[in-house]
């Protein structure tokens, strides 16, 4: 089962290719090649990036 790499929460569900939500934090995320990105949706619905790091490093 995927987790969030943000709040570790379960509630997660793909929403595109390589692009899941967190029903738990309210986050959209995709992980490409080991590397972990991190969106926030504004207003409007438009993903803002909060952070992108590499699975297995610390934030």
């Amino acid at each position: 089962m995927l987790r969030c790499p943000r709040c570790a929460g379960s509630g997660v569900g793909r929403v595109g290719a390589e692009r899941y939500y967190c029903w738990d934090c309210c986050i959209e995320f995709t992980v490409d090649k080991g590397e972990v990105r991190l969106y926030q949706l504004d207003e409007e619905g438009a993903a803002v990036e909060l952070a992108s790091v590499r699975e297995g490093e610390g934030r």
